[in-house]
């Protein structure tokens, strides 16, 4: 192996009630592209923040080129040539680019901002990414996977020498992905340290030269990819299940229909959506990224106003047309965005996953207010039924992992069990064993009956847990599909190489 240029030794990290990392070492070399790799709480984002001086260890040390450094913020991380894009984007949407994207390291002239100077050096790293837009447009006016290679240009803007990438496609479309596969091996090939972080093993096997993972904050493998399958990886990441189990298509009995759809729209976003969707029914929102998935999901709650359009519920066994500010007591939806829409982040676990059921958890004799006991015995059963990761209900959502904390949503809605689940990309950022247990959660809904729409950007998964797909492209839907549709006919579909509706 070549020569390590970082190595970080003897890692360990305490949080209260938990130990997130056990004496955990690993090393890395210029020109080498690691995957980190592990289950959601496994600690890969708490070592990384220790090396992105976001967290301090409790022991062992921390080496590049040989020498040991101390990094005790993000500025001595950055002096020292380490930099972090991070999962979730810390954005000021009214910012312009430019100053997102300097807003730590500002250059000065004359004691004023060089903007002139910064603007140019923004075109080029953006350029370098194959972003074309205008560095002084606010963040507000782009797509969220335009902010994502703006978080990315960020981190490259003082050309550091290990570059870490925590999930960094999770918001990019498939062309904006493969260019930023290119640009981070041009950064290898220039001799940089980049450490991968993923849960789509696909993106490991076809990026990284060597992989190392974690399990339970501990060390469990490790070594060159090409000595590993997506099998062996998946037993060291979660000790048991079988890949070819988590692909495997589920089935489910369907019945009477649950929810109608007629000429739903809204002038630019959407137009003329109709739809069925059964009891029992896992009905596959596909489409490419800005094709409207997500602002039909919305719309159908009441996050985002209509046009036109009608929206039947059925109740009490007859298709009732429900007004679109009253589908929220039918419908419960997990948002794309977890810690924006989904979650109240101060406040506990036990607190975010009552936040749906509260009618139900007040106390007989006294309207209004909270039964704890009660509170607490719901909180528990759903937390152990989701295998949530805490220390306590008391836990402060915010210091959970990506997926725990997807959990606790869903949890949310199992508790207030409403007839229609709208489920907008679930499992993004889950390991396979978390996105295992979730697909579970879905396939037993609908052998309880419920009617659920998926939305996800992973193909393989929707098409793991879905009776019947629609494909919606530039805010309509193009097709409609059986449960026997081929991954080339739903690809097609969305890119237009298929006929419309053919």
């Amino acid at each position: 192996m070549t020569v390590s240029y970082l190595k970080m030794e003897g890692i360990a990290k305490f949080f209260p009630g938990v130990q997130a990392l056990k004496d955990v070492t690993f090393e890395a070399a210029k020109g080498e592209i690691l995957g980190l790799i592990g289950a959601n709480g496994a600690g890969k984002s708490t070592l990384m923040n220790i090396l992105g001086g976001n967290l301090q260890p409790n022991a062992g040390r921390i080496l590049i080129d040989g020498k040991e450094v101390c990094i005790d913020s993000p500025t001595a991380a950055a002096n020292h040539g380490i930099a972090f894009v991070h999962q979730e984007m810390a954005m000021l949407p009214t910012m312009s680019i430019t100053d997102t994207m300097y807003i730590s390291s500002y250059p000065y002239k004359r004691g004023l901002i060089d903007y002139k100077k910064i603007h140019q050096n923004c075109r080029s790293v953006l350029k370098r990414l194959g972003c074309n837009f205008d560095p002084r447009e606010k963040i507000r006016n782009i797509s969220p996977g335009d902010q994502q290679m703006v978080e990315i240009g960020r981190a490259l803007l003082h050309n550091p020498q290990i570059i870490i990438f925590d999930e960094p496609t999770s918001s990019l479309t498939l062309r904006e992905k493969d260019h930023l596969f290119d640009v981070i091996r041009s950064l290898k090939n220039e001799g940089a340290v980049i450490i991968y972080i993923s849960h789509f093993l696909d993106e490991v096997f076809n990026l990284c030269d060597r992989v190392m993972v974690l399990r339970n904050g501990e060390t469990v493998g490790g070594g060159q990819l090409s000595d590993y399958t997506y099998n062996d990886i998946v037993k060291m990441m979660i000790g048991s299940k079988e890949i070819d189990t988590y692909y495997s298509r589920s089935e489910h009995s369907t019945g009477e229909e649950i929810m109608r759809v007629e000429g739903l729209s809204r002038t630019g976003i959407i137009h003329d959506i109709s739809f069925s969707l059964n009891k029992g029914e896992v009905l596959g929102i596909w489409g490419q990224l800005g094709s409207g998935r997500t602002e039909v999901a919305r719309a159908l709650v009441g996050l985002d106003p209509i046009d036109s359009g009608m929206i039947f519920i059925n109740i009490d066994g007859s298709m009732t047309p429900v007004k679109q500010s009253e589908t929220k007591k039918y419908i419960g939806m997990i948002t794309e965005n977890r810690r924006k829409e989904g979650l109240l982040l101060p406040m506990s676990v036990k607190n975010n996953m009552s936040l749906a059921n509260l009618p139900k958890l007040t106390k007989k004799s006294i309207p209004f207010v909270i039964d704890p006991k009660l509170e607490n015995s719901q909180v528990e059963k759903f937390v152990s039924r989701m295998e949530i990761k805490i220390s306590s209900p008391s836990q402060r959502v915010e210091t959970l992992s990506g997926g725990n904390q997807q959990k606790v949503i869903i949890g949310r809605w199992l508790q207030k069990n409403p007839l229609i689940y709208i489920m907008d990309e679930p499992t993004r950022g889950l390991d396979v064993g978390a996105k295992a247990d979730i697909r579970r959660i879905i396939s037993e809904l609908a052998e309880q009956g419920a009617g659920i729409l998926v939305i996800s950007s992973e193909i393989e998964e929707i098409m793991s847990i879905s009776d019947r797909y629609i494909v919606m492209k530039r805010g309509g839907i193009v097709n409609e599909f059986g449960g026997k549709v081929t991954r080339e006919e739903l690809v097609a579909a969305a890119t237009g190489a298929l006929t419309e509706k053919e």
